[in-house]
């Protein structure tokens, strides 16, 4: 699976004009399942990012996790993260997994990330969304299980 990780002190995602998730100070994680991804990848993803130490401490170092300070993740299922745009102007997809599959990974790695102890909302699979962020430092880190 892979992931694309920000660092916000708010963000919302809205479908059709209406907010349907949001979070406060936290992450918003955009993440995408690839072909051959399996529940085992999407729960690895969750457990990294639980332990990724990219908030602040006191001395204002990134050494900090998101299970140190409590804040909550938006997670938006995002196949254009699987882009393949090695030859041609026009990205590929081939890479994704179907979407049947790519929505069951998604909703698993968001309640994986949920039985760590986050507050998780999500966007809507497969819908025309909206997000809206307020990046924190800027800090966004891409993660991939295959790699």
């Amino acid at each position: 699976m892979r992931a694309l990780v920000q660092r916000v002190s708010e963000a919302q995602v809205a479908v059709a004009g209406s907010v349907v998730g949001r979070c406060g100070p936290g992450l918003l994680i955009l993440v995408c399942a690839m072909q051959g991804d399996t529940e085992a990848e999407a729960e690895s993803l969750a457990r990294k990012i639980h332990k990724l130490r990219i908030f602040r401490d006191a001395q204002s170092k990134m050494n900090l996790a998101l299970k140190d300070t409590g804040g909550g993740a938006l997670v938006v299922s995002q196949f254009t993260l699987a882009a393949d745009t090695r030859s041609g102007n026009r990205p590929g997809f081939s890479t994704a997994a179907p979407p049947e599959i790519g929505e069951r990974l998604y909703l698993h790695f968001a309640e994986s990330l949920r039985s760590l102890g986050v507050a998780v909302e999500t966007g809507q699979f497969g819908a025309e969304m909206a997000v809206h962020l307020v990046n924190d430092g800027p800090v966004t880190i891409w993660l991939d299980t295959a790699a």
